[in-house]
């Protein structure tokens, strides 16, 4: 049981309004939130935490992360064994939580054993939905291999293997698909268009068919779980949600159809524009090479339109940086970058309260209210003033709490 705190002398910033708030205190007693109150609170058991005028929010969620993708050139992974790749993770996860990020979404390596060390505590993170293996066809995102490899590696031979799966044919996809929710996954990850980080498939190519991907979605919905699609082209974010997928990663070249079926559907999306901006930057020291980068420039040109046809068309949009390796520093970036597009309150939404609703946990997680998880961060600053308080590694949040425990706390 952890000790109950008040936090108090504080400007509250639930997302769910859209200002900052004074004169309210927060009660927290055994990992969730007790009591929000505009009086003093009674708990006299309790620490009380003065917050000096700062401002108290939610936790951050990241809904497209990879935290055992730890090189930019993730084919530079078949060189790695799943013991290093794991070891890996801890720094990555690490520097995520220190940047005020308590929960992330997976989007394809992550098992089971990394979200158990995360959550008995041997490692140090935010608390992990993982998605097992992301999953393609042969020739998609997914077949990371050369054109001299015929067969796929065993999954313990290394982690290019361990984190990506290829399928083939409906029935190949249901058999994929059941062995990750076997394996504890808490959604499913499927490729319906090429991407920028696998050697040669074209970007609008459009991979699965439409029988591979309802396949996918009634055995994830039939284990009480979704599909999330890495899609860029309007082509294939169509097929995808007429399928039931339930979130498209990336979209950047969504068109107004396209966003009015996820509208109807009720289809969320999850941007990530901040690893487009960062791999044209810096990506080729890393070893991406001149085809990829290449693909890149092309889902760049379209990743600001897309948040603005999205906006139109009533979609939801989730936070997401799908930052690779050495890159994932720069996470906190997207938030400047969505503000070209977007108010400061509505990015925050998209990285609280529209983020707990993709994971499931809405009243759970991204608000501040009676019976939500005890994930708190306090800024030293206004965020809705200036989003520059999530940048520079955390360096002006004074606590970062989660599951009502101090993983940071200069407030003593």
């Amino acid at each position: 049981m952890t000790q109950a705190l008040v936090f108090r002398n504080l400007q509250l910033l639930d997302p769910r309004f859209g200002e900052t708030r004074g004169g309210y205190e927060v009660l927290t007693e055994g990992g969730v939130i007790k009591e929000v109150s505009e009086r003093p609170i009674t708990a006299s058991s309790a620490q009380r935490i003065d917050c000096g005028g700062r401002t108290l929010m939610p936790g951050l969620i990241d809904c497209h992360v990879h935290v055992y993708l730890s090189e930019v050139n993730v084919s530079l992974l078949e060189h790695v064994p799943v013991s290093l790749l794991a070891a890996r993770a801890a720094p990555l996860m690490l520097g995520m939580l220190n940047r005020g990020f308590t929960t992330v979404r997976d989007t394809g390596g992550a098992d089971w054993g990394i979200r158990e060390a995360v959550e008995k505590g041997f490692l140090a993170g935010p608390r992990l939905f993982i998605s097992g293996r992301a999953i393609g066809p042969t020739g998609g995102h997914s077949d990371m291999r050369r054109r001299t490899d015929h067969q796929a590696a065993c999954r313990c031979c290394h982690g290019l293997g361990f984190t990506m799966a290829i399928a083939d044919g409906a029935d190949n996809v249901r058999a994929v698909v059941r062995e990750e929710l076997r394996q504890g996954a808490d959604q499913i990850k499927i490729m319906v268009s090429g991407g920028v980080a696998s050697p040669y498939d074209p970007l609008d190519s459009r991979q699965f068919s439409l029988a591979e991907i309802a396949a996918a979605v009634e055995e994830a919905t039939a284990f009480k779980r979704y599909v999330l699609a890495h899609a860029y082209t309007a082509k294939a974010i169509t097929r995808a949600v007429s399928q039931g997928v339930r979130t498209i990663e990336h979209g950047n070249l969504i068109d107004k159809p396209a966003a009015q079926l996820m509208a109807e559907r009720g289809a969320y999306l999850v941007a990530n524009l901040v690893a487009y901006f960062v791999m044209k930057e810096r990506a080729a020291q890393f070893g991406m090479n001149a085809d990829k980068l290449e693909k890149n420039e092309l889902v760049l040109r379209g990743a600001l339109e897309s948040l603005e046809i999205c906006k139109q068309a009533g979609v939801k949009v989730g936070y997401g940086s799908d930052l690779l390796g050495q890159l994932q520093d720069e996470q906190s970036r997207e938030f400047l970058l969505r503000a070209e597009v977007l108010s400061p309150i509505e990015i925050i939404r998209s990285a609280t309260t529209i983020a707990a609703e993709i994971l499931r946990m809405p009243g759970k997680l991204g608000v501040i209210e009676p019976g939500a998880i005890a994930d708190l961060l306090v800024v030293d600053g206004d965020p809705l003033q200036d989003l520059g308080l999530f940048q520079d590694q955390g360096a002006h949040l004074s606590v970062i709490m989660k599951d009502g425990r101090f993983h940071k706390n200069r407030l003593r």
